[in-house]
């Protein structure tokens, strides 16, 4: 149960920590949706070109990686609200995805092994010849590892080094940043860039977990790890611990959905539910810290 709970949470650990380290850096990328979609198509496509299922995640998060720079370049240029090209980024991304699987495969519907010859279990070019670690990530879909490993990274990152440092206070003072010699806006745009990757990559990992491409597979859960941030306090372990909480209500509804107690879409409607319960109370006890200060 335990392992189940792990890999059902991988996606949103990624995406949450993606939105946490945009939070920090002063602007919340509400953008984590978007990219989730377009990750998780990009990397079904490039991996049944290229047979790699390791190039197609890269290849998806890099571009991804690229665009969300792109976005964020184009807000600081521009002047532009990053709320509203976040969604408009959240919105182009469904119409993005259905029109190339239309012009590419004739359908936007679902797309199977059938359609991408796509091969599983994952093969890691050289890591699967190592002692012990080859044997743990090759065979089997290795997101559940990379996800606890990226959020050890973040932690030690964003908690215990200088670029941490200075991410943190770009989002705290910018003006007090800047006398420093720190450009905020350079660690915003990268902090952006971070997001759109790691978004990406839990769409990838969504996609590779079920085996194939689902058009609305991400099902709200970008939206949902951006409740996850505050949730955790924007620490990434509590943001972690987050993830994990809403991964384990997700499954709870998909359980009950066979005892048929409840309506299917109330049933798959609980973590949104609960994010907005959560966030509430969060939002709630924050209020009433500062007040008593």
């Amino acid at each position: 149960m335990l392992e189940g709970l792990c890999t059902a949470a991988a996606p949103l650990m990624l995406a949450a920590l993606g939105a946490l380290i945009t939070e920090l850096a002063g602007v919340l990328g509400v953008f984590i949706e978007g990219f989730m979609s377009l990750g998780s198509f990009f990397a079904w496509v490039i991996a049944g070109r290229t047979g790699s299922v390791f190039w197609g995640t890269f290849l998806a998060s890099a571009g991804a990686a690229l665009c969300g720079w792109g976005l964020a370049r184009f807000v600081h240029q521009t002047g532009a609200n990053p709320f509203i090209a976040g969604l408009a980024l959240n919105l182009a991304a469904g119409g993005v995805t259905d029109s190339l699987s239309i012009a590419w495969f004739g359908t936007k519907g679902v797309l199977r092994k059938a359609n991408l010859a796509v091969p599983l279990p994952i093969h890691i070019p050289f890591v699967e010849d190592i002692p012990l670690v080859g044997k743990i990530l090759s065979g089997q879909l290795p997101f559940t590892y990379l996800a606890w490993v990226c959020v050890f990274g973040g932690a030690v990152i964003i908690g215990r080094t200088p670029l941490g440092l200075r991410l943190r206070a770009s989002g705290r003072s910018p003006e007090a940043a800047f006398e420093r010699g720190i450009r905020p806006p350079c660690y915003r745009e990268g902090a952006w860039a971070a997001a759109a990757f790691l978004a990406a990559l839990a769409g990838a990992a969504l996609t590779f977990r079920v085996g194939a491409y689902s058009p609305g597979g991400v099902a709200g859960r970008g939206w949902i790890s951006l409740a996850a941030v505050y949730l955790g306090f924007r620490q990434v372990w509590g943001t972690a611990l987050a993830a994990l909480v809403f991964a384990l209500v997700e499954r709870i509804g998909f359980a009950a959905q066979g005892l048929g107690a409840l309506p299917a879409t109330i049933l798959l409607g609980l973590p949104s539910a609960l994010a907005l319960i959560l966030y509430t109370f969060s939002h709630l006890r924050e209020l009433g810290r500062r007040n008593g200060k």
